[in-house]
């Protein structure tokens, strides 16, 4: 046999291969440098000290040192603190060391994905081919982002009119807070040059995503940005970052190299039929329309809209043995055999989907059949095939027109809200595709910060910044009673969190589980034109209400009871992994903070095998920022 199904984690894109992993156990990926990089353990960020105040004052102190050596001089909190270990990535620069760090290894065509941290104040960037600047700064709070924000990309400062470039603010600012890990990733494509070495293509960022978010699509860069290894373009270069405007830690780092693929097709025979058919051995039987060879799959040959079956058969060309994605698009039903083995199949007349696996393959020709009925009037006829490896471009063996790019036929229906406030009520999957929650409402804001609060369990689920919903699944035709937020959703956890428990180790309630437990739905502020949400628990009037902060970058939650006194209740902050800060606030998971504005003490406890942050609550006042 020469072809092997595998079952693989498809772990970057429609391609499904792993990314080359740096392991950060070591500087050995990365040339030599004066000594402001290291590779460290863990790393903690004071969100509350501004990074160059700190610089200030260690310059300030340095002086006094040298002038009153005998005398201590005052110790200020760190705005970066780290341990020692593996696995993060850290510059820590001074006005002594500030190098920045070059790969020794180049690339051309390349996915990139990692998490980065920046601090309050600080600044660096991701220089690819160590030519083409993406800035990572911190951003936190801007409202209209320009290319010196965190994920634009950057200018350069030339006077020749051939070669200035002004650079392109992110469509959207997506950073989150100073301390916080940060998702970026990167699909970009390297400057194109012919035999002669005249550039034929400029580079491109094929797209850039922050946090969720999409924050460039499909951009030219026609020069190299500011402050480039060289001044020039190259089909290769490394990967640079910079290392003297600031602290960065970075983890997980992994890039894909990507090439044109040399996988082919040939000798590409097909047939066409005609008939209602309901599934795909029906071919078998019937009648052949038309017949002859082509060049590309095109589901077009048919000449028909739908009642369809039309068969491909030729030979893959393999140019060396290795893993291969194959990625098959259609409607309808559909098949496909290499070297008489199914490799792909969903029997059925009516469906619409992308089919995907991997494979080993054995260089040289294979032959493969690939057939498809359609039996759906309401479907578009679609059938395409790409294949392509971990470090090739998928080959694309389809016409235009028999797989075109997905288009919206839908115009979208947008809710967002003027000069106040928006409220609507919705189900939302938890996670964006978890636990599907029946009781929601979304809360929109004029100034972009958004939340979703479940009204089953009186507690705070989701937040996001930017604009408000797309209502389109919830009010298109029937819809399906869901809206999309537009923007990466910061989620919290799920169900209660009061409740009056028996002991330190009992667990809170799920939705629903706590008949004591009766939602009244919400008053509007006349003052804020926010919702006030009300509660009854344990005959016990609550309210809850959920602000944007004075500057519109977090929210404040603020939980008051109509009595005080109450015996063993609890109210819980956060549930995953935390992490105390030195400024008294608490890191969720390293996505977002929770810091407490009233006088309760959190605990962490650990119960059922998952890290909760708790207040006992008597009646007072509960009041705390969320902060991502």
């Amino acid at each position: 046999m020469k072809i092997q199904l595998l079952s693989l984690l498809f772990l970057f894109g429609a391609q499904g291969f792993a990314q080359n992993l740096l392991e950060l156990s070591n500087l050995n990926d990365f040339k030599p440098q004066i000594g402001n990089w290291k590779v460290v353990g863990e790393v903690q960020v004071n969100p509350a000290i501004d990074v160059h105040d700190m610089q200030n004052h260690e310059q300030e102190t340095k002086s006094k040192k040298r002038r009153r050596r005998r005398k201590e001089v005052e110790e200020r909190p760190k705005a970066v603190a780290y341990k020692s270990g593996t696995g993060i990535l850290l510059n820590m620069n001074d006005s002594e060391k500030k190098d920045r760090l070059e790969t020794r290894w180049k690339h051309g065509d390349i996915k990139l994905d990692m998490e980065v941290m920046i601090p309050k104040g600080s600044n660096s960037g991701i220089y690819l081919q160590g030519r083409y600047e993406l800035q990572l700064k911190d951003s936190w709070g801007v409202i209209h982002p320009k290319v010196s924000d965190m994920g634009g990309i950057h200018n350069n400062w030339e006077t020749d009119p051939d070669k200035i470039f002004r650079g392109i603010p992110p469509l959207h600012n997506a950073c989150k807070a100073p301390g916080l890990w940060q998702k970026l990733n990167i699909h970009f494509q390297a400057p194109k040059f012919n035999d002669k070495g005249e550039k034929m293509a400029n580079a491109r960022f094929v797209s850039v995503v922050l946090n969720g978010v999409v924050i460039h699509t499909n951009v030219e860069v026609p020069q190299y940005t500011g402050s480039p290894i060289e001044k020039n373009e190259v089909s290769e270069g490394p990967l640079v970052i910079q290392g003297d405007h600031g602290p960065v830690a970075f983890r997980n780092i992994k890039y894909q190299l990507l090439e044109p693929s040399d996988v082919s097709m040939s000798a590409i025979s097909y047939k066409t039929y005609k008939g209602e058919f309901k599934g795909l051995e029906e071919l078998q039987d019937a009648d052949v329309v038309t017949e002859g060879q082509t060049q590309f799959i095109d589901v077009n040959l048919t000449g028909e809209e739908d009642n369809y079956g039309i068969s491909f058969s030729g030979t893959l060309n393999i140019p060396e043995e290795g893993l291969y994605h194959l990625s098959l698009g259609y409607t309808g039903g559909v098949a496909f055999y290499m070297d008489s083995v199914s490799v792909l199949q969903k029997n059925a007349a009516d469906r619409q989907e992308m089919l995907d696996t991997t494979l080993t393959l054995s260089q040289g020709e294979h032959d493969f059949v690939l057939n498809n009925i359609k039996s759906a009037g309401w479907r578009a006829p679609r059938l395409g095939l790409t294949v392509g490896t971990a470090s090739t471009y998928p080959s694309t063996f389809h016409t235009y027109d028999s797989y075109p790019p997905a288009i919206n036929t839908v115009s979208p229906i947008f809710v967002q809200p003027n000069t106040e406030p928006r409220c609507l009520r919705a189900f939302v999957s938890f996670g964006g595709d978890g636990k599907r929650l029946s009781h929601t409402i979304g809360v929109g804001t004029p100034e972009g910060v958004n939340y979703i609060y479940d009204l089953g369990s009186g507690n705070l689920v989701g937040l996001w910044r930017g604009d408000f919903v797309d209502a389109t699944p919830m009010w298109h035709e029937r819809g399906d009673g869901s809206f999309k937020p537009r923007g990466a959703v910061q989620w919290t956890f799920l169900n209660q969190p009061i409740a009056q428990l028996s002991d330190a180790k009992a667990l809170f309630p799920e939705t629903g589980h706590a008949p004591e437990f009766i939602s009244k739905g919400y008053v509007i502020d006349e003052t804020t034109r926010l919702p006030v949400f009300k509660q009854v628990y344990r005959g016990v009037d609550i309210e809850n209400r959920i602000e944007p902060n004075s500057t519109n970058t977090h929210v404040v939650r603020e939980v008051r009871f109509s009595e005080t006194g109450v015996q063993n209740w609890y109210f819980k902050l956060a549930s995953g992994i935390i992490q105390q800060r030195p400024d008294g606030s608490y890191a969720i998971n390293g996505e977002y903070y929770i810091k407490l504005l009233t006088d309760q003490v959190p605990v962490m406890r650990e119960v059922d095998g998952e890290t909760e942050l708790v207040i006992a609550v008597d009646g007072s006042l509960v009041k705390y920022e969320l902060i991502w």
